[in-house]
């Protein structure tokens, strides 16, 4: 039976970059006119977000969403999450509908034909880097006054301790949420870890359960208060974890 699950896993991460890459092969004409200019974005990311749904129904995902708060599609976020999963990504840009960039790591752009796009649409950073790290803040800001939101996972890479719910989180975020007065929107993903972890033999099909929270304001914040903000993001999404999984031990109580 073992052996069995090691085939399966095996084969379903080969698909998984196999989903990945042929939706890009498909649009990929339409997905470089739009990333010639600034004013492209917004089309760019109209069909990442139709790429993201392919993979998630191509790996057999499905998700939930609850939302105790909707978007103003005339202002700029902050947008957080608890980063667990290569998925995360896709899970995000199909919860927010208003365009959005990501601040990732440089190191996913070794990825072939995804990175290709990521380099270009991304704001990339060297974590190992000051200047790098500079360098985020002013393309934040450029990208925050073409009206665009921005996303960050604030645990600042994914732990390879497995059994950690929710690691600390960096300051990145938040310092651009009270330098920019960003609104933060947390968002907790339930089942990421679970269904695509970075473990290559693990994972299966399944449920993703999203949480959308209520926003945390920062006008009228100054640096002075990250901190307190970075602690009730933490919170909130980390409550909202445990909360998961609470509800998943009564429903499933075999498991």
């Amino acid at each position: 039976m073992k052996g069995l699950k090691i085939i399966f896993w095996a084969i379903w991460r080969v698909w998984f970059y196999i989903v990945m890459t042929i939706p890009i092969l498909a649009m990929f004409p339409f997905l470089v006119l739009s990333i010639l200019t600034e004013s492209g974005y917004p089309y760019f990311f109209k069909m990442a977000r139709i790429w993201a749904r392919i993979i998630l129904f191509g790996m057999g995902f499905y998700y939930k969403i609850e939302r105790e708060q909707e978007l103003d599609k005339d202002k700029s976020y902050m947008l957080i999450a608890n980063h667990t999963s290569m998925v995360d990504i896709m899970l995000m840009l199909v919860t927010i509908r208003k365009p959005f960039v990501f601040v990732g790591k440089k190191e996913l752009v070794k990825i072939p034909i995804f990175g290709f796009f990521y380099k270009r649409t991304c704001i990339l950073v060297d974590r190992s880097s000051s200047r790098s790290k500079h360098r985020v803040f002013e393309s934040a800001q450029k990208r925050i006054n073409q009206g665009l939101s921005i996303c960050i996972f604030p645990e600042g890479g994914v732990t390879d301790d497995e059994s950690i719910i929710l690691d600390h989180f960096k300051d990145g975020a938040f310092r651009l949420a009270i330098e920019h007065q960003l609104p933060i929107v947390p968002i907790t993903f339930g089942d990421n870890k679970e269904r695509f972890s970075f473990t290559f033999f693990s994972g299966s099909p399944g449920l993703m359960r999203v949480k959308v929270h209520s926003f945390i304001e920062t006008e009228g914040k100054a640096m002075a208060d990250k901190n307190n903000l970075k602690s009730h993001s933490w919170k909130v999404i980390h409550e909202q974890l445990l909360d998961f999984q609470k509800k998943k031990s009564l429903n499933n109580p075999f498991n």
